[in-house]
């Protein structure tokens, strides 16, 4: 045996043991998933600074989804403006 073929015998080795090892460490229990603490307010912070539950946090998050769709505004009205597009710059070149 070369020792090329003694290293691939080895990393064929290190393969299977790890493969036998992965159900083995899968089975291990799932710890339970736990949020963390909602944000206190700081001192002098108004009272509607801070959210107070979870769906709170996802009302604003939700906000900020529609902020950036108003930022994508312009890719979404690209078809209706393609059409009057050579009328418009023609209008900015005569001014």
């Amino acid at each position: 045996m070369t020792k090329t073929q003694r290293m691939l015998a080895a990393i064929a080795l290190a393969g299977a043991a790890a493969g036998l090892a992965a159900p083995a460490a899968s089975a291990a229990p799932i710890s339970p998933l736990t949020l963390p603490d909602l944000p206190t307010a700081a001192p002098g912070m108004p009272e509607g600074a801070t959210p107070n539950s979870v769906q709170d946090i996802g009302a604003k998050l939700n906000d900020l989804n529609q902020l950036n769709q108003l930022m994508d505004l312009p890719n979404q009205l690209a078809p209706v403006i393609a059409p009057v597009q050579p009328i418009t710059d023609l209008a900015g070149a005569i001014q």
